[in-house]
């Protein structure tokens, strides 16, 4: 097919119906992910899950870089000033754990920045994570059952009354 001909014909449609964000971003996460030498992003999505809270909140990925060799990547890590040292003697646990992640010896070290992200101007790095999201209360569950009562289809009730639930225990800030 000529370059004319592909400039007028529809997008091709991938699926039927809504694709999840996720899916759609795939592509960009890995890519930018990869610009940092992460080559998996779960390293960076999931983060508190591999090394633990009491870590996580202390720092956050950086970079992987690869040497010549290619015996292992160097690992970097954003810290504040004073958690540096704390972190330091914990370095071949937080190694072991991302290597855990990757399944194989990927990470053969790591260092640690103690430079702000932001720059120095700023108070200080936000480490923490998301807060946890909260079960909605009996209140605001009969409220999004009531307000999803007007649907037929009980699969999409259900799935409404959940999202409402949800949706209500969200802070009003």
């Amino acid at each position: 097919m000529s370059k004319p001909e592909q400039q007028n014909s529809p997008p091709k449609r991938r699926k039927r119906g809504f694709e999840r964000a996720a899916g759609l971003l795939s592509d960009r996460i890995r890519q930018a992910g990869e610009t940092r030498g992460f080559a998996l992003s779960r390293l960076l999505t999931h983060w508190e899950e591999i090394v633990g809270p009491e870590t996580a909140d202390h720092a956050r990925p950086v970079k992987v870089s690869y040497s010549r060799e290619g015996f292992g990547a160097t690992l970097t890590l954003l810290t504040p000033g004073a958690m540096g040292p704390m972190l330091e003697m914990q370095k071949e646990q937080i190694r072991d754990k991302v290597n855990a992640c990757y399944g194989y010896a990927a990470i053969s070290r790591v260092r640690f920045t103690q430079t702000a992200a932001m720059g120095f101007a700023e108070d200080k790095p936000g480490f923490k994570s998301a807060p946890k999201r909260r079960e909605p209360t009996q209140a605001e569950q009969e409220h999004a059952t009531k307000l999803a009562s007007s649907v037929q289809d009980d699969t999409l009730r259900q799935a409404l009354e959940r999202l409402g639930g949800h949706v209500l225990t969200r802070s009003k800030s």
